[in-house]
Parts: C-alpha cells; sequence; structure tokens
C-alpha cells in the first residue's frame, strides 16, 4: 500500500472547462461512428446519413438551483431546455430525451409529478420524446440529469472550432437579463430568510425573472438558418457568460475576437434594474450567464443574409489569434476581454 501523502488541488483552480480537459487530454476515439468526442456542446456519432448530436447535463441543488424560489415545474422544464440549447448549438434539431433524478426523503411523489409537469411540458413545447432515464434516493437534496440526443445534417453541423478571420460575430438575443433575475430572486431569499413573514417584492420584473427561473432554447434560430440557407462558422449556447464563451469559440478556432460595446443587446428593463443594482449593463451582458442565447460566428459573405434575421445581433469580428480578444468600449478605448463567468464548483 503506497503511505506517500496524496497531493490535493483545489478543483477551483481549473474550473469547469480546465478540470474536464486535464481528466480527458487523453482519451481517445475508437470508432469510426464517433465523428466528434469531448469538447464542444455535444458529441457527434455517424449513423447513416446523418450525424447524431448527444450532450448531458447536470442540475445540483443547491449548486444550480434553489426551491427556496425556484418551483419544481419551472425547474423540470428548465433542465429540458438547458440541454435542448447544447443540441441547438451544433445547428441539430433534438429528438429525444433521458431524465435521471436522484432524491432524497423530503420529497413527496406530488412534488415529484409537479417537476415532471414542467418535463413534460418542455418535451411538448420542443416536440423531443421522453425515452428513459432513472431515479434513485439521494442522502441529501436533489440531482437532476439530462441527456438530450438531436439529428443533424453532416454539411450543416457546426463546431466551436471553425470561426476564422474576417467572421462576423453574432448573437441571437439580449444578455444579462438571467443573471439580474437572479439578483432580484438571492435578494429576497435574503430578506425571507430573516423575517419569513416579509411578502416578497420581485418589482413587476417578469421578463429577468422568467430568463432566469424558465428560459427558452433557441429553437427558432436554428429553423431562421435553415430557411436562409446559412450554416455558421462556429457556435455555442451562452451558458457561462458572453465573455467567456466567446473565448471557448476562439480556442477552439485557434483565433482572436473584438467587441463592439455599444452594439451588445441589452433589455431596456434589465439595463434600468442593473443601474438600481449598482451594477455596470454592460459587466451583467458580458459575464451573467444563463442566458441561453446562441454566440455564432458567420462568414463576411453571408452577411446580408444575417442583417434582417429576426433578434439578431451583429456584435463583433474574428480576428488573428496574436491579436488576442478585445473589447472596443463605447468610449473609444480597447480593452483585454475578462470572462467573470459561472463558477460550477463550491463547498
Amino acid at each position: 500500500m503506497d503511505n506517500k501523502e496524496q497531493k490535493h488541488t483545489d478543483v477551483n483552480t481549473l474550473g469547469e472547462f480546465g478540470l474536464i480537459e486535464r481528466l480527458t487530454s487523453d482519451v481517445g476515439t475508437h470508432h469510426d461512428t464517433t465523428v466528434k468526442g469531448i469538447g464542444d456542446d455535444a458529441a457527434v456519432l455517424k449513423y447513416g446519413s446523418e450525424h447524431l448530436v448527444v450532450s448531458t447535463d447536470l442540475l445540483v441543488e443547491g449548486i444550480h438551483f434553489d426551491l427556496i424560489y425556484s418551483p419544481l415545474k419551472h425547474l423540470g422544464y428548465k433542465a429540458i431546455v438547458v440541454n435542448l440549447s447544447d443540441i441547438y448549438a451544433m445547428n441539430a434539431t433534438p429528438q429525444q430525451v433521458t431524465v435521471s433524478v436522484a432524491i432524497s426523503s423530503k420529497y413527496s411523489i406530488e412534488a415529484m409529478e409537479e417537476l415532471y409537469a414542467g418535463i413534460k411540458e418542455a418535451c411538448r413545447r420542443y416536440d423531443v420524446d421522453l425515452v428513459g432515464g432513472d431515479t434513485t434516493s439521494s442522502p441529501k437534496g436533489m440531482t437532476i440529469s439530462v441527456t438530450a440526443i438531436g439529428k443533424v445534417d453532416k454539411d450543416k453541423i457546426t463546431y466551436r472550432s471553425g470561426a476564422k478571420k474576417g467572421d462576423i460575430v453574432c448573437v441571437s438575443g439580449d444578455l444579462g437579463s438571467a443573471y439580474l433575475g437572479l439578483q432580484i430572486l438571492e435578494r429576497e431569499k435574503q430578506l425571507y430568510l430573516s423575517n419569513p413573514g416579509i411578502q416578497p417584492d420581485l418589482e413587476d420584473q417578469q421578463y429577468v425573472l422568467e430568463r432566469q427561473l424558465k428560459p427558452e432554447a433557441r429553437k427558432d434560430m436554428i429553423a431562421y438558418f435553415e430557411k436562409d440557407k446559412l450554416v455558421p462558422t462556429a457556435m455555442m449556447d451562452i451558458s457561462d457568460g458572453l465573455a467567456s464563451d466567446l473565448m471557448h469559440i476562439c480556442k477552439a478556432s485557434d483565433v482572436g475576437a473584438y467587441l463592439e460595446e455599444a452594439k451588445i443587446p441589452i433589455n431596456q428593463q434589465a439595463q434600468m434594474l442593473a443601474i438600481k443594482f449598482q451594477l455596470d449593463p454592460i459587466t451583467t451582458a458580458l459575464n451573467g450567464g444563463e442566458d441561453y442565447e446562441l454566440l455564432f460566428t458567420i462568414d463576411e459573405k453571408d452577411l446580408e443574409k444575417i442583417r434582417y434575421m429576426p433578434s439578431t445581433y451583429i456584435i463583433g469580428e474574428i480576428t488573428d489569434k496574436e491579436d488576442g480578444i478585445k473589447l472596443h468600449t463605447s468610449g473609444g478605448n480597447i480593452h483585454p476581454l475578462k470572462a467573470q463567468g459561472w463558477t460550477h464548483f463550491s463547498e
């Protein structure tokens, strides 16, 4: 038996993506049916004339959701949607999901029925089949694991790694609202814990609250791409924040980029709310996360196709890797873009 003291390195020193890279750097593929393994929004498998796209995600109570302010039906809906978003980020169409849930004894049958009501509603809305899963006990709280399966023509699949110099950087909708919705919910949670009799003040902020509690995946964008015969050169969904996710695309594509601060879309309600919380609106848009919009790049020859595409914003351009990733501010300054997005590990 080895008595040497085992080294202990905090996983937070690497972060989610760094940990995945560390653990899987020597993982290869051995089957010709595996087109793309670890390293994108979803794995890609070759079966017949179309490719299958597969993505798995975990939601852990106390890390990804708090049942003090997350209704179980909304939670079930969100668990499905965030996984479907990964499938859309590959320019694919989801077909099936499996759902596995681990729960402690504090959850009743009625609570689980409420959770599954949200799961079923999301499946109906996005036209996907719930085809399996598992349930088991947990010593504490709830953990939800969803696997989503989609399909895509091999010529239309979009990876993170296809961006090239001169490509245009686009986003499918406004950013930062989900983060601000979370700020309201966390504030009201703290007030409730200090005084359980207090009535919540949600400030009539339905938009930002829905962006946090019941987000939608951008199924419509895939239809727009199909209609306009447009295939993005690179794409991923914005779950960790615009700045962080743009860095993932640039790293995978071996390029640099610049963003125009003035062109980053922020909902007016969210902008006013950020100021009220003494937050910089552009900082919330760059780093808030959980927007589940699509961040994508297109070849400059497709510019006219994108100009009039609904809820689509041109926010920057892909540059040489040596130029780095920069933010051009509204005041005319140029700064290196910094990512301060979501941290997935905590004690």
